[in-house]
């Protein structure tokens, strides 16, 4: 709508998280694994914070915080820890995991308990920790946990808390519903309009023409170094190959064609199949009389249709599958009638059946000379695909006992290709528009949970494979200044435009606040380049218009006091938005009832939200909640990658 807004959305988050990172550390299993991120100088007697009498492991955050990354990438797959702390991701993991502490210790405090039988249910529902067979194995559930750093205890105490959790809150939340007063409210807001005008002072219009001091501009790119953060790249070495790649010897011999000519010899024998046109009458006296009228020269359709009944064509069948349709004694009797005859009646299932037979097809024996080519065929087929399933077997086996990628082409007449740096959405680094191997799109979410140099085989399709492996991994990070110096310049140049940009609102506004109007106080900066709208709006119009991605602005816009002039800063240094609202207006909600029934079901699940947040709010403030803050401090600086000092 606002076509400046747009540029908010800029940014890898865009609008304030909204995480639900944990509900089980089980989830990550189910779901994703865990970032292997290597932490140092935190220990699990580390607190990160103490709820009541119980210790929050600091060792417990980095885990939960690459949970909540690992979830967020689901959609946005390039998405850096740096940027997940910067958006305020890791403040989100913090507060949730305190609240997860806080739910099971005020549980425990008033006797609610999750026995070891119940968690035990729960481990053994998790698929990650179930064998070849589908049942529970205790070694999978040992290496699953090893590889996430994860101690038993630790992961049956998260189990448990979430158990008492359920047994706590549920009832309280459980299809809350809003009273109608408060709904009636709510959709009152739906049909409010609002009109004002949106500005825009850019920072472009302030910032300084020259270009920063090599210090000026070392310190800005150290304190922004976050804004340049590349995603994770990795490097791909592959070899596609399919069932037509591969030399197999799969011409079957004399002996195996004479042998499966034998073992298949009632399918060349001499055949018959029979067709028949019948209906089905109750009694035997009927059926003898239909067919005595059918045999006189009456057609076995209108014999049928007079009697009330519809005769029904069955397709040229053997005489075991017509024995199966109807029954056996009339298969036998259908099978010694000659063509056009009427078939003798014979009892079935539903009653007696009256019948003609309709056609008959014979089919000759074959020799095994006449059969050959079929057999050959047949063999040829199934004999291939025997010695691929063979032959990829082979190849990943080697694979498995170390043999090189490079080795394993060779052998086998490959050809080995070599990606771009790839992100993890399929992108090629730096080049967005250039395609890659659809083969790779199959595999680039194993590709990258690899280890470098650990060559993998796939299925990509039917009879098609690629093998592959990480030939380089270049891990999130800023680059150096110099690789990104005209991106810096023109940032510290945005951020020192801000700076005045926020100045010339500041005035603007004091004018606008004295009476002036927006034009005139605009004008009155005797600068070019400033953006302004006007806004007519209901509140309707702008969700729908928006899709749920509403821009501050007018966020701002409908949420302040008729008559009032508000400032925005705008994201990354953009400039500064100025938000004057004139009028504030409402359609009448009688017009509109049902307005109000699909207001209330759909606050339900927020209603159920704010009760859960009140409750918890109410726990920590019982048992009280003490911060580690400069242990979260730590945590925060080492998932950024920030030295210590």
């Amino acid at each position: 709508m606002i076509s400046f807004f747009r540029r908010f959305f800029s940014s890898k988050i865009g609008l304030p998280l909204v995480l639900a990172f944990l509900a089980l550390i089980a989830v990550a299993f189910a779901a994703s694994d865990l970032s292997s991120t290597n932490f140092t100088g935190i220990s699990g007697g580390d607190k990160m914070a103490v709820v009541g009498n119980r210790n929050i492991p600091l060792s417990d955050l980095p885990v939960a915080s690459n949970t909540a990354l690992d979830q967020i990438r689901a959609q946005n797959p390039t998405l850096t820890m740096p940027e997940f702390v910067t958006k305020g991701g890791f403040d989100e993991v913090v507060r949730q995991l305190i609240d997860r502490y806080t739910v099971g210790e005020y549980g425990r405090t008033y006797g609610l308990r999750a026995g070891d039988n119940l968690v035990n249910s729960e481990i053994l529902k998790i698929p990650a920790f179930q064998g070849l067979t589908g049942e529970f194995d205790p070694k999978a559930y040992t290496a699953a946990l090893q590889s996430k750093g994860l101690s038993d205890q630790t992961f049956r105490r998260d189990l448990e808390d979430g158990l008492i959790e359920q047994q706590l809150l549920r009832s309280a939340v459980a299809a809350p519903q809003l009273p109608e007063k408060i709904a009636r409210q709510y959709a009152a807001l739906v049909l409010e309009k609002r009109k004002g005008t949106i500005a825009l002072i850019p920072s472009a219009v302030f910032a300084p023409t020259g270009n920063p001091s090599e210090a000026q501009l070392a310190a800005w790119y150290k304190d922004n170094r976050t804004d340049f953060i590349r995603p994770e790249r990795r490097t791909l070495r592959f070899a596609v190959f399919g069932s037509d790649s591969l030399k197999v010897n799969a011409a079957p011999t004399p002996a195996e064609i004479a042998e499966r000519y034998k073992r298949d010899a009632a399918k060349y024998a001499a055949s018959e199949k029979r067709a028949v046109i019948t209906f089905v009458v109750p009694t035997q006296d009927a059926a003898k009389s239909l067919a005595a009228r059918i045999s006189a020269g009456t057609p076995i359709e209108t014999a049928a249709r007079e009697a009330g009944f519809t005769a029904t064509k069955l397709e040229a069948q053997d005489r075991e599958a017509l024995a199966g349709a109807t029954s056996f004694a009339f298969a036998q009797n259908a099978f010694k009638a000659t063509k056009g005859a009427v078939i003798e009646p014979a009892q079935g299932t539903l009653g007696w059946y009256v019948a003609r037979l309709d056609a008959v097809e014979s089919t000759p024996a074959r020799s095994l000379a006449q059969a050959t080519a079929e057999i050959t065929e047949v063999l040829t087929g199934e004999k291939r695909a025997t010695a691929i399933a063979d032959r990829v077997a082979e190849i990943e086996a080697d694979i498995d006992g170390g043999t090189a990628l490079a080795d394993v082409a060779k052998a086998n007449g490959l050809t080995v290709e070599t990606t771009p740096a790839l992100l993890a959405n399929g992108q090629v680094f730096g080049a967005p528009d250039q395609k890659i191997v659809p083969q790779l799109a199959q595999i680039l979410q194993t590709a990258f949970q690899m280890e470098e140099s650990e060559p993998q085989l796939a299925p990509v399709a039917e009879d098609q494979f690629v093998i592959f492996e990480v030939a380089k991994v270049e891990e999130a990070s800023a680059p150096p200044l110099a690789s990104v110096r005209e991106g810096a310049i023109a940032g510290w140049k945005r951020a020192q435009g801000a700076i005045l940009a926020k100045q010339a609102t500041d005035r603007i506004i004091a004018k606008m606040r004295g009476g002036m109007s927006l034009d005139a106080a605009l004008a009155a900066e005797n600068k070019t380049g400033f953006q302004r709208e006007v806004i007519d709006l209901e509140r309707r119009q702008l969700l729908a218009q928006q899709q749920g991605r509403i821009a501050p602005p007018l966020v701002l816009l409908f949420s302040m006091a008729e008559g009032t002039t508000k400032p925005l800063e705008g994201p990354r240094n953009l400039g500064w938005y100025i938000v004057d609202l004139e009028d504030i207006s409402t359609l009448p909600l009688d017009k509109e009832p049902e307005l109000i029934a699909q207001t209330r079901q759909q606050l339900g699940a927020s209603l159920a939200n704010e009760y859960r947040e009140q409750a918890t709010a109410a726990m920590r403030k019982e048992l009280g909640v003490t911060r580690n803050e400069a242990g979260i401090a730590t945590v925060r600086k080492q998932l950024v990658g920030e030295q210590q000092q």
